[in-house]
Parts: C-alpha cells; sequence; structure tokens
C-alpha cells in the first residue's frame, strides 16, 4: 500500500490482466520460496508506528502532509486521515537487545518528531484512538490528499454499494452509518515485523494465531471511541465495519470479510495463504508494473494485494537479498508508552516461537473457530475476558480466565526469545512490563476507561475526554509503562 497509485476510473481489461498476473505470481512465489538460498538471512525484527497528531487543546490537527515535508525523513509516511502519521522503524537483528533498540530508536524520533511539530503548535500522540476523536473528524474533509487513498475510498464503497454501518454493542454503544472509509483512520496501531525460518513458517504463524488473544488482551488501549467507552480494543471492530464491502447475495451468503482473522489454520507453508488471498478476494486496485523476471523477483501486483486485505496476522514476502517471509503482527495498538509497545512486541513474538514446536498439540485441541472466539473475546473485554482453553483430561471446551493463560504464556514467551538468541537481562526487561500489567490488572484500556468514568462524575463528557487526553498525554510524556501511572479511581 505504500506504491503510488493514480486516481483514474479502472476497466475490465485492468482487472482481468491484473488478475491474471497475481495468479501468476502465486506460483511463482510457491517456486521462488523452496530455493535452497532463499530466507537464510540473520532473523530480524522491525515495527511500524502509527500516531495521532493533535493541537494545544487536544483536538485533531490534520498537518500530516506539512509534518513530513518539514521533517525531511524517510522514515516517516502519511496515513489515511491527515492527523495521522507513520514512523517505520528501522529493522533490527532478533539476538540481544531488539527491544531496547526498537525502544531507543522510538524515543529518538519521537523526540525529533515532538521539537518539529511543536512549531506549528502539533502535539504526536500514540494511542489506539484518540479519546476527544468526534465524528465530524471522520470525514472526507480529513482524508489526506493522496489518490491512493481516494482511489481505495471510492473502490470499497463502490463494491458495497451503500453505507457502511458502525454498530459496536457494549455499555456505552456506538451506532451510525457513514459512506466514508475515513472511519478506519480512527485506528493507530504498533505493527511488529518478525523473519521466520521458512521451514518453519506454519508453525510460528499458528502459533501467533493461537495467541494472539493473549498479546491482545494484555496490550489493549482503545477503550473509548466518540466519548463512548466500548470495546478494551475497539479498533478490532471498528476496523472491521468500517472498510466491510460485502453483501449478502439473494441467498444470504457473503464474500470473506477484507478485515479478519484468518480462514482456518495453515497446513503446510506460507504459499497457502498467498494463495488463498488471490482466490477469496477481489482486486481493488489492479495497478500493473514492469515485469521482473530476477531470480527472486518483486512480485509487485502479488504484494500490492495482499496489503488490501487486513489480517490481523500477514503474511509478508519480500525479495530483499535472498529474499525473506515475515509474520507481521497487526493487531498491537498504539501506545500507551514506547517501553509498553516493546513489551508487547517482546511477548508477542516470544510466545509465537515459543509455542511453535508444540503447535501441533494444540490445534488438535483447539479448533481454529475457538482461537477465533478467543479474539475477540479479548478484544472486548481485555483482561477481564475468558477464552476457551485446552485442560487436562477434559472432554469439552472448558472456559478459563485470560489472565490465567498469560502467566502461563509468560514463561513460554521467554522461552521463545531465548530460541531467538535474545539476551536474559532483555527478555527479563520486558516481560517483567507485562508480567506488571497483569499483577495490578491495568492495560491502556482499562486505564482510559476508569479514569474517564471517574472524571465524568465532576464535570461534562466532552470535559471530561478532553481532561484524560491531558492525564494520558502527561503519563505517555513521561515514559512509564501503564501499570505504574497514576490512578485516580482510587
Amino acid at each position: 500500500m505504500g506504491r503510488d497509485i493514480t486516481d483514474r476510473e479502472y476497466s475490465a481489461a485492468d482487472y482481468e490482466k491484473f488478475n491474471r498476473r497475481i495468479h501468476d505470481q502465486v506460483d511463482i512465489l510457491k517456486r521462488v520460496i523452496t530455493r535452497p538460498d532463499f530466507g537464510t538471512a540473520e532473523r530480524c525484527i522491525g515495527a511500524e508506528l502509527e500516531m495521532y497528531l493533535m493541537d494545544q487543546v487536544g483536538d485533531v490537527s490534520p498537518v500530516n502532509v506539512q509534518l513530513i515535508e518539514m521533517l525531511k525523513d524517510d522514515q516517516y509516511q502519511t496515513e489515511l486521515n491527515k492527523f495521522n502519521l507513520e514512523l517505520n522503524l528501522s529493522p533490527v537483528k532478533a539476538a540481544g537487545t531488539p527491544f531496547s533498540n526498537l525502544t531507543k530508536e522510538m524515543l529518538d524520533k519521537f523526540n525529533h518528531l515532538w521539537t518539529v511539530a511543536e512549531q506549528i503548535n502539533t502535539r504526536p500522540l500514540a494511542v489506539g484512538i484518540l479519546p476527544t476523536l468526534q465524528e465530524k473528524h471522520l470525514t472526507n474533509e480529513y482524508m489526506t490528499d493522496i489518490d491512493r487513498y481516494r482511489v481505495l475510498a471510492r473502490e470499497l464503497l463502490k463494491q458495497r454499494g451503500e453505507p457502511f454501518h458502525i454498530k459496536i454493542d457494549g455499555e456505552e454503544p456506538v451506532d451510525f452509518y457513514t459512506s466514508e472509509v475515513c472511519v478506519e483512520g480512527a485506528n493507530t496501531s504498533f505493527q511488529v515485523h518478525l523473519m521466520t525460518e521458512k521451514d518453519r513458517f506454519a508453525d510460528t504463524f499458528n502459533a501467533a494465531q493461537l495467541t494472539l488473544p493473549m498479546a491482545l488482551a494484555v496490550s489493549a488501549n482503545s477503550g473509548v471511541l466518540l466519548g463512548n467507552c466500548c470495546w478494551d480494543e475497539t479498533r478490532v471492530v471498528l476496523f472491521k465495519q468500517s472498510i466491510d464491502n460485502r453483501m449478502p447475495d439473494a441467498s444470504g451468503w457473503r464474500q470473506p470479510a477484507r478485515v479478519t482473522f484468518g480462514h482456518g489454520w495453515i497446513r503446510k507453508s506460507a504459499w497457502e495463504i498467498f494463495s488463498e488471498t488471490v482466490n477469496l478476494y477481489q482486486p481493488i486496485f489492479p495497478e500493473l508494473y514492469p515485469e521482473d523476471e530476477s531470480e527472486v523477483p518483486e512480485l509487485a501486483e502479488l504484494n500490492l494485494h495482499m496489503g488490501t486485505t487486513w489480517p490481523w496476522n500477514r503474511a509478508v514476502y519480500s525479495n530483499n537479498g535472498t529474499g525473506h517471509l515475515r509474520i507481521e503482527f497487526r493487531a498491537l495498538p498504539a501506545g500507551p508508552t514506547a517501553l509498553d509497545m516493546a513489551a508487547n512486541a517482546a511477548f508477542s513474538i516470544g510466545m509465537a516461537v515459543g509455542l511453535e514446536e508444540k503447535i501441533d498439540e494444540y490445534m488438535s485441541r483447539i479448533p481454529f473457530r475457538f482461537a477465533e472466539y478467543n479474539f475477540y473475546r479479548a478484544a472486548k473485554a481485555g483482561l477481564n475476558a475468558t477464552v476457551l482453553w485446552p485442560q487436562n483430561y477434559q472432554n469439552k471446551p472448558v472456559e478459563v480466565p485470560i489472565r490465567n493463560v498469560i502467566d502461563d504464556m509468560l514463561q513460554v514467551a521467554s522461552d521463545g526469545l531465548s530460541k531467538l538468541n535474545v539476551d536474559r537481562v532483555e527478555r527479563d526487561k520486558f516481560l517483567q512490563i507485562i508480567q506488571r500489567r497483569l499483577a495490578v490488572g491495568v492495560n491502556g484500556a482499562s486505564w482510559t476507561k476508569r479514569t474517564l468514568r471517574h472524571l465524568r462524575k465532576s464535570m461534562p463528557n466532552d470535559k471530561a475526554c478532553a481532561k484524560l487526553l491531558d492525564l494520558y498525554f502527561e503519563n505517555q510524556m513521561g515514559g512509564r509503562p501503564v501499570s505504574e501511572w497514576e490512578r485516580c479511581w482510587k
């Protein structure tokens, strides 16, 4: 999705040519990833941080294009909405101190961003959803003026044919219709990439899917939308509904959602995910690029198509060097602090690698639909969720508190990071941040929602949201993990 797209109307011939190209490239990919020298480089970890831009009073600041011009730094990119910005962090070696290295770069880049943004009365903030966001901010007036975003909005709405329905249940439900994809821009995330061993991709990916609910529950940081206390990770339901272009046919059947947990366990290799995406989803951008006949080709059209579906864990192919495969963990939210985000990355990656050797045993006891059920339970209730998890001598699904599973997974994560040759001090430092959150029962979402409810006792909701944002911002700038933030609701 980072490629330039020209705003033009596509013809049926454009779609036909593009469709042939991506099917051919799936066949090419199958050959490329079986090359003996494919995926032999040292394993690395990368990340992308999406941020909000706000003004001095906590309203959105729609200046991302201007800010990028001022920054003169290729690691920053625009996002769908003018008040969002993305920072692409440098890949780091998985061995040693990768999470400390990511933390340092985040802080260095953020401090420079802050200095530059201050010149135009703008403050950057890492949070899953801005607490002061209003429905008026989710219109095309705030869409970044770049062709690929206009085309994306146009094509998704064209395929659906009627407004998107945003309906989020809970104690304070949200329910409205919109014809504008900008609602998707309310979501900001911390997307983490892990290069995988090509022969272990299926095991690592399945383990990442199975453990994603635990990572999401402990890292949730998107509890407030349009002034309402919603799901702990409201991004999950909002993202899915905001670009859901599916319409039921006469029989009531609908195409698979473009935002999805997945369609089943992977059996043998990453190739299955690419083939599945090509065969299940209609192209949005039928753009053709010069053919690449090198031994490890770019497969530009295939990668473009993969970027127009949004699974919560995504398979990524790269032709850098001798080529590699990686898993993109897309469900983690932005914020609350750099240390929190690095800890979320360590926990997610550690669980995936730590459980990969035992994943067959787990898959035989947890059907894929159970893992999907756990994911949405974790998104809704965070650390208060219950999930289906295997127990000794069971003969039916058993629901257990997700906190118990997270506690068990801390050792699994430590073992997984050890397999990646992450230093012991590094492992302990970041997993203790997760352990502390678990011990006090506080993640970003619960801190936000409980603070907002407390503030409402003495002021109107709009004032309470503004005050909440001030407190959140002060704590983020302080840098301490969210488990150590002052809790005014005591």
